[in-house]
């Protein structure tokens, strides 16, 4: 997929010219679309979606004294998100236009995380697996450090100092199998998936991966992060967290936890069922009671993580490709409510709720995509938010895995916060949008979307509509490729 030619791409932005911002701009949405356009075309005419095997590979010899290899594969569940990730990144290269100061490292940090995100949805080591893990760290905590709001050093640090501790247990679990049952190293993905585990030691290291992906998913309680996180980084920095880098905690649980440690899956799933329906409730409860809007946002990504968690938990046809599913779908609707409360907040310079009231007027575009992608985030029918939860409503219910009481329960506490969704995104709108409160703020500039915020909305929307409209076209990406993974599950 040209990894090592994006990075290189990526270090030619500090040979630029140090003067304007305009050639940095462009050099870098245009390394963006390139490589998203080169995805694009590889998939068309390269990949076969009923193959549910490892595609597009790379095997090179990396280091010789350990026998370390670089491998890349693309399979059913990594392509649906390497295709978000060039199409949110392009974006929010797009939504970083403003960005004037250090123009050049900014969008040097964006092209790394873009990097580390390819490399890992289609690592085919565990190693290489860790080290686009890791790679992730750095790009973010400078892009909050140094163009973050003004609590923005203690955020980056909450940042670094979560996930960092989380890939601790990552390491150990890494290691854990790598050396297991061998005098030499292998980490070869395609080999582990074959490698049995006493109970005892496969309980253990699915614990020590689940931590590390509570960290990035995030799972109560340690998603903490999260809201402070969003609350002051840049709306393209919120573009790229809530579109892509939460969805890598998702992938890792899906791609390590369930299809290499299956008894350990088995075991864990109805905790995680459990852990998915209270966190929806909890994260859209906490949602209800925050003032800072960015914030309220925030824990409604962590709500909808729940039916992701959920999803993955019911080890099902139908409940995993909703889990997938809503991976894309919330990758598209989070992304964007962040970008435009990003581009309110600039234009307002207020966060508080109860200081906003009556903005439909003087920015009406604003108010109809905030509306639309609010209503995209409720589950409104039509919509991807409806058929993704829908799907692992589905999953849950027909999960042979759990009895009936169970299911109804769980089905009721998902219910609940299905519920609670639209309280607090549409008393957030109506706070926002709505009434005749009378701003008196120096220098506010209440100008509207201009054509640049509106092109890149529009781009967003036509993917939520069209799969809340046709959605096999989405679950056809990976469908034999969970079949195959639950293979181990269900053995006909």
């Amino acid at each position: 997929m040209g990894f090592s030619g994006q990075n290189v791409s990526c270090s030619l932005i500090f040979f630029l010219p140090h003067k304007g911002n305009k050639i940095v701009r462009w050099y870098t949405i245009s390394i963006c679309l390139l490589e998203f356009l080169l995805m694009i075309y590889a998939f068309c005419y390269h990949f076969q979606l009923e193959d549910p095997l490892m595609q597009l590979k790379e095997d090179y010899k990396w280091i010789d004294v350990f026998d370390f290899h670089w491998r890349l594969g693309i399979d059913g569940l990594s392509l649906g998100s390497i295709l978000l990730t060039g199409f949110i990144t392009t974006l929010a290269t797009l939504a970083a236009w403003p960005v004037t100061r250090n123009s050049r490292l900014f969008y040097f940090l964006m092209l790394a995380m873009y990097s580390g995100q390819i490399g890992l949805f289609s690592s085919r080591d565990l190693l290489l697996f860790f080290i686009m893990w890791e790679l992730e760290l750095i790009p973010v905590y400078l892009l909050l450090s140094m163009w973050g709001g003004k609590r923005r050093l203690y955020s980056a640090t909450k940042f670094i100092l979560y996930t960092a501790g989380g890939s601790i247990f990552f390491l150990i679990g890494v290691l854990g199998m790598g050396l297991y049952g061998s005098n030499e190293p292998g980490l070869d993905l395609e080999r582990l998936i074959n490698q049995s585990y006493p109970a005892a030691l496969e309980i253990l290291l699915y614990f020590g991966f689940l931590i590390a992906y509570a960290v990035k998913l995030p799972i109560i309680p340690l998603h903490t992060w999260l809201p402070d996180t969003h609350g002051e980084a840049h709306y393209s920095t919120c573009m790229l967290l809530a579109g892509i880098l939460l969805k890598m905690g998702a992938y890792g649980l899906i791609r390590i936890n369930m299809e290499l440690l299956p008894h350990a899956h088995y075991l864990f799933s109805p905790w995680l069922v459990i852990i998915g329906a209270v966190q929806i409730i909890y994260a859209a409860s906490t949602s209800l009671g925050q003032r800072n809007f960015k914030k309220r946002i925030a824990y409604s990504s962590v709500s909808h993580m729940g039916f992701i968690i959920i999803g993955i938990g019911s080890i099902t046809n139908i409940g995993l490709n909703g889990a997938i599913l809503q991976i894309l779908s919330h990758g598209f609707i989070g992304a964007t409510l962040f970008f435009l409360a990003g581009t309110a907040c600039d234009r307002m310079r207020l966060v508080y709720l109860e200081e906003l009231g009556g903005l439909s007027i003087p920015m009406p575009k604003i108010f109809t995509m905030f509306s639309s992608f609010s209503m995209a985030s409720l589950a409104l029918p039509g919509m991807s938010g409806f058929v993704a939860e829908l799907v692992v409503f589905f999953g849950l219910i027909t999960s042979p895995k759990f009895m009936l009481l169970p299911k109804m329960l769980i089905t009721f506490l998902m219910a609940v916060g299905m519920i609670l969704t639209p309280i607090y995104l549409l008393s957030m709108l109506r706070q926002m949008f709505y009434g005749y409160k009378l701003f008196h703020v120096p220098n506010a500039n209440f100008v509207d979307s201009g054509p640049r915020e509106l092109f890149l909305l529009i781009c967003i929307f036509l993917p939520v509509i069209g799969i809340g409209i046709y959605p096999d076209f989405v679950l056809s990406l990976s469908v034999d490729r969970v079949e195959a993974l639950l293979s181990n599950y269900y053995p006909k």
